[in-house]
């Protein structure tokens, strides 16, 4: 799997709309809205690269109420939810 973090900057009226959009397309996992810079983080995993390209250039970009958003490459995932999911099967 492939993971990847997307930042998005939304039309403040629209967040919720937004994150509810996101929710619903296959690979995005999770929507946080935060504080800061950005409005919206989502958690992207998919099989590969392309899927995540096509995601984001195909879905993502056009959501109406997203004005910006960058998409981050995950090289390794480091969780404390995996850790405790192995040992609780015995790994």
């Amino acid at each position: 799997m492939v993971t990847a973090i997307t930042l998005m900057n939304v039309e403040k009226n629209s967040i919720e709309d937004v994150a509810q959009k996101m929710v619903d397309l296959k690979g995005v996992i999770e929507v946080h809205s935060v504080a800061g810079q950005y409005d919206l983080v989502s958690v992207i995993r998919t099989k590969n690269n392309e899927d995540i390209a096509d995601l984001v250039t195909n879905d993502i970009s056009k959501i109406s109420g997203v004005t910006r958003s960058e998409t981050l490459m995950a090289f390794k995932v480091y969780s404390d939810f995996e850790l405790e999911r192995m040992f609780s099967v015995g790994l």
